[in-house]
């Protein structure tokens, strides 16, 4: 028979490679591992017609689901994002560049700036989270909407436990 997924292809190797090694865990990292991937690429492949990519879509939608004047320090970015802060400074610089973002300086803190969006980049993020949120439902389809919610509350138990180890 063959396996129902690539990930279970892995999991039946190491059964017969290693029959003494617990894989099980391999299951959920794996499929989320490579799931992850797959989203990703699909999600650079329905930004690139408006220009962006995962990064700056990221920030720009960061900024506006903020709500009015639409502005976040870069730390309260990464945290709104789904960046790293290593990436961050690059990012901001990138959606600059580009017009979305304007830095101002931080009014409470001399050294800090404050990333503003402008009117072009709520403009472009609104398209651009609509785009998104289409393409996701067509994406995600492939699974019922009671399937879906089920399997959401499920990654968020395990999610929650993941950060609060961190």
């Amino acid at each position: 028979m063959p396996p129902n997924d690539s990930i279970d292809a892995f999991l039946n190797e190491w059964k017969t490679q290693r029959p003494e090694l617990e894989v099980w865990p391999l299951g959920v990292m794996g499929r989320i591992a490579r799931l992850s991937s797959h989203f990703l690429k699909q999600t650079e492949n329905w930004l690139a017609p408006l220009g962006l990519t995962w990064e700056t879509f990221s920030v720009i939608v960061a900024l506006r689901r903020s709500g009015e004047p639409y502005e976040l320090s870069p730390s309260q970015l990464i945290q709104q994002s789904l960046l790293t802060s290593g990436a961050i400074t690059n990012r901001i610089d990138r959606v600059e560049a580009m017009g979305l973002v304007k830095r101002r300086p931080n009014p409470t803190d001399r050294r800090g700036a404050r990333i503003c969006l402008t009117a072009s980049g709520i403009s472009l993020a609104d398209l651009a989270i609509q785009v998104h949120l289409e393409a996701s439902a067509e994406y995600v389809g492939v699974i019922s909407r009671a399937q879906n919610d089920a399997l959401s509350a499920l990654l968020r138990h395990f999610l929650r436990g993941v950060e609060n180890k961190a």
